[in-house]
């Protein structure tokens, strides 16, 4: 499950960690009221407006403003409210925007960069930082690999302060710097331990120049990412509370509301299989025979007659779906489970493409002999004696 940049915010500040002032509005007659808000007190008023979307790109897209006024600020607002922001991470059909941040801009004199996420390799959760903080950090990290410092968190007893100092000196801080630096990376590794989170990313995390207050510099967190364990959202009713359908694929909230494993894909032959690896080899087998998979769709050992033709349901409707391929090795999961959620969806919304059946397992004769009986119903019917054969049908009707 992902989060807003402004949810993100609020978890850092209940985690300790300083984040500059801000407002979250979703009208734009709101952002002059905000931007007085955000920058009382400031000699010089400046504050910056940022499309609240879970996608990346958001600056190179327009969609993070630097203003200097109030008319500025509702002008910013105005535009990202009525605009479908449009980046590398959203496609061309871009992501709809329903709130915006008004934060206190901040001084820079340097961005670092600061993560916590699970290394596969190490089995191991590890601290991410670099000196090159701000945008485009995948491409530092592929051409500069050596600018990007790992820290390994103790399996039990996490980041220890002599890691985070250490990380901390390498950075370049001095001074007061490292003791603020290191408490960041304290906190957020207690926050992404006690969160469940998969990911916990501030970019970038700022030194402030000098000031009579901090004549060191401050080290300030100005945005944020926050990724979870959707395995974990059961301990966490506070982080449930803040996801927002509206930014997810639609087809996955329908998928996920029916207990069913679903992500959309880019292809056009639907999937529907029980088990994540039978799945992944399943589209794997449909590319090596020259198709593109539309989807993941794991409907597992344990799903109903109901789930299995909700996911029939979801799998049509995606109109990029040209045929579908189903591949059921029984188990658990039975194959006249299935069937019938092929027949129920087959009354329901019809088959108008390519639909390729493989069935093996539990209950496969009861299975193969219910579709049999359907075929009047279901002209687009085909058996696949294997995988191989089912990838190889299913990619001939559709191509």
């Amino acid at each position: 499950m992902k989060i807003h940049e402004y949810q993100a915010r609020e978890l850092l500040v209940q985690a300790g960690i300083p984040v500059p002032p801000s407002v979250v509005i979703d009208r734009p007659t709101d952002a002059g009221s905000a931007f007085d808000q955000v920058t009382l007190g400031m000699g010089k008023p400046l504050a910056v407006v940022k499309a609240q979307v879970h996608a990346g790109g958001r600056g190179k897209a327009g969609f993070v403003k630097l203003v200097k006024t109030r008319a500025e600020a509702e002008q910013a607002a105005q535009f990202m409210l009525t605009n479908r922001m449009v980046s590398v991470q959203t496609g061309p059909e871009g992501l709809a925007v329903r709130k915006l941040l008004v934060g206190c801009a901040v001084d820079i004199a340097h961005e670092f960069y600061l993560a916590i996420t699970t290394d596969r390799a190490t089995r191991r959760n590890v601290l991410i930082a670099s000196r090159e903080g701000g945008v485009d950090i995948e491409t530092v990290a592929h051409e500069r690999p050596e600018a990007i410092l790992k820290q390994a968190l103790h399996p039990t007893l996490g980041l220890q302060p002599f890691a985070a100092r250490k990380v901390a000196f390498a950075l370049g801080f001095k001074g007061k710097q490292v003791a603020q630096a290191s408490a960041i990376m304290i906190a957020l590794a207690r926050l992404f331990e006690s969160k469940d989170c998969s990911l916990a990313e501030i970019n970038p995390l700022v030194l402030t120049p000098p000031s009579d207050k901090h004549p060191d510099g401050q080290v300030v967190a100005v945005d944020a990412k926050f990724n979870f364990d959707d395995n974990g959202l059961f301990r966490h009713p506070e982080l449930e509370a803040m996801a927002d359908a509206t930014e997810e694929n639609p087809y996955e909230v329908r998928a996920h509301q029916a207990g069913l494993s679903y992500i959309a894909l880019e292809g056009n032959i639907g999937c529907l299989v029980n088990g994540a690896g039978l799945a992944m080899a399943t589209m794997d087998i449909i590319k090596l025979h020259g198709g593109q998979p539309a989807n993941f769709l794991d409907v597992g050992g344990s799903a109903s007659e109901a789930a299995v033709t909700e996911a029939f349901r979801i799998i049509l409707s995606d109109h990029a779906v040209k045929g579908v391929l189903v591949n059921i090795f029984g188990g658990i999961m039975k194959c006249d489970i299935i069937a019938q959620g092929i027949i129920n969806a087959a009354k329901e919304v019809g088959f108008k493409v390519p639909l390729v059946v493989r069935l093996e397992g539990t209950n496969v004769e009861a299975g193969r002999k219910l579709l049999e009986g359907a075929r009047s119903m279901i002209p687009t019917l085909q058996a696949g004696s294997d995988l191989a054969d089912a990838a190889k049908k299913v990619c001939a009707a559709v191509n």
